[in-house]
């Protein structure tokens, strides 16, 4: 069995547990009791994409899709310092 193999038969089997945590991030995300529960489900989110991207960039041979995933997850980063930045001085922009 070849890597091309392998990495379909993962794929194949990871993406219904990916789209099960899905649902449930959107909805902590939209139904979050506190603005932090909402952040952390976006993060789980969005870094499960990354993970998501990079293990595409595998089965389609694209490594453009690696760098995607990286700026994603910085991107995701620098909101969670956005937000705490705001959570611990209610003040957002400074």
């Amino acid at each position: 069995m070849g890597a091309e193999e392998q990495v379909t038969m993962f794929i194949m089997a990871v993406f219904p547990i990916y789209m099960a945590a899905f649902i449930l991030y959107a909805v902590r995300a939209v139904k979050g009791p506190t603005i932090p529960d909402m952040v952390l489900a976006i993060d789980a989110m969005t870094f499960d994409l990354a993970a998501f991207l990079v293990v595409l960039s595998i089965f389609f041979k694209s490594p453009i899709l690696i760098p995607v995933a990286i700026v994603l997850a910085l991107w995701i980063y620098a909101l969670d310092i956005y937000v705490a930045k705001y959570l611990e001085a209610r003040e957002m922009g400074e």
